[in-house]
């Protein structure tokens, strides 16, 4: 069995070391004996996107997220294709900014989105930073989340959540929600990474990847004592 996983726009989208969650990703494939392959799509290697099994998309600067709409504006209406599919998406921050209809900047400014989901961000006063616990809505076990957030936009929408906050802002510091999940898309502004830190939320996307290619249920044990060790020192320092 093998993974192809999408890389989308490394050299653009890397801030704040979420290059963990694509190292997470193959590496717990790894251990299983899952092959994969590792496809960084870029304006310089565009592989087609329906080869994928499972695509994440970083966070960027603001001059790097907008180089990448205009060239991922190309490609929208496959990626909305393969998420309605069910194919497994994790879009971080800006990422996950980037596939709503538009932010709104500090001016009032209209910055198109891809339009994939109905959703917008506005650029409001003061950042969101700092640790976040969520208390995931995707039935995981554990429930808690844990990651780092740093966001001027404040998101808003009316999709189920990834999470409720428990520590931190979340989406937009008002309505205690954290993120977004659409068939098997996450948006949401953990940084951290999360995947590391999260190995449940890591394996969820691995088995959705894998049930939709090869119809499988369950993925093998792995020991996570050390990535759980990370996971509860952030609950043991910020929980309330």
């Amino acid at each position: 069995m093998e993974l192809k996983i999408y890389h989308m726009y490394p050299d653009l989208l890397n801030l704040y070391g979420d290059l963990g969650n694509v190292t997470s990703l193959r590496q717990r494939c790894v251990w299983r004996g899952i092959n994969v392959e590792i496809v960084g799509f870029s304006m310089n290697n565009e592989a087609p996107l329906e080869d994928g099994d499972l695509f994440f998309i970083g966070g960027g600067s603001d001059r790097g997220q907008n180089i990448v709409y205009s060239h991922l504006l190309n490609y929208s209406r496959e990626m909305e294709s393969l998420i309605e599919d069910g194919a497994p998406v994790l879009a971080i921050c800006g990422g996950y900014q980037l596939l709503g209809e538009k932010y709104i900047d500090a001016e009032g400014n209209d910055v198109p989105g891809l339009g994939i989901f109905d959703y917008h961000t506005r650029s409001e006063e003061g950042r969101l930073i700092g640790n976040i616990i969520i208390k995931n809505s995707l039935g995981l076990s554990p429930e808690t989340l844990v990651g780092f957030e740093n966001h001027g936009g404040r998101t808003y929408h009316e999709h189920q959540p990834l999470g409720q906050v428990m520590v931190g802002y979340g989406n937009n510091g008002k309505d205690q929600e954290e993120g977004m999940v659409y068939q098997n898309c996450i948006g949401t502004y953990l940084h951290g990474p999360i995947l590391p830190k999260n190995p449940h939320l890591a394996d969820y996307l691995i088995l959705k990847a894998m049930e939709r290619k090869y119809g499988l249920k369950e993925l093998s044990k792995l020991d996570d004592d050390r990535e759980f060790s990370a996971h509860d020192k952030v609950l043991q320092l910020y929980a309330p």
